[in-house]
């Protein structure tokens, strides 16, 4: 069973049909919408700020998602896909978008609707990342736009998601 902890009586509320693995970690005043998906060994760990998470997004395996003492919540919209191994601090990520795997997005950092974040990438603090571009290194720089495969793909994704989590319910 998940670990799922509050802190100073903030509890962490999840939505209907959202799969959490048995070994993730949510902590804290944290919101996860309907048909989400946190793998394993992901943590979400809201003890110093609140964490977002909206509908049909999924949090992958060794995710970790924090953010700043009085400073910067986290805010994670819907149909979003975060890669592996990705670090989310103190930021805001927008509807369809896809955070690759092992990407950092810093505080402040917001990431538009429709924005694929390539794997490896480091999106600095107060970073703008417009929507329907593909942006890709160390630090992220925006390298193209979008091609109708990769807008297909983030229109895809979560639903894929909701598919595998359903795999460990019930």
């Amino acid at each position: 069973m998940a670990l799922i902890l509050p802190v100073k009586d903030s509890f962490p509320v999840v939505g209907e049909h959202t799969f959490l693995a048995p070994n993730c970690t949510l902590v804290g005043d944290i919101s996860i919408g309907h048909h989400c998906s946190v793998w394993f060994n992901a943590v979400v760990r809201a003890d110093v700020n609140y964490i977002k998470i909206g509908n049909y997004s999924n949090i992958q395996d060794n995710v970790t998602i924090h953010g700043t003492y009085e400073k910067n919540g986290t805010d994670i919209g819907n149909y979003v896909n975060i890669g592996h191994n990705a670090l989310i601090h103190g930021c805001k990520i927008e509807d369809y978008t896809l955070i690759g795997m092992g990407a950092i997005i810093m505080d402040q950092a917001l990431i538009q609707s429709n924005v694929i974040i390539a794997a490896g990438t480091v999106v600095l603090e107060n970073t703008v990342c417009e929507s329907g571009y593909l942006y890709a290194g160390v630090p992220a720089k925006k390298i193209k736009p979008l091609t109708d495969e990769q807008k297909a793909l983030l229109q895809k994704l979560p639903h894929n998601y909701v598919m595998y989590s359903s795999w460990f319910m019930d």
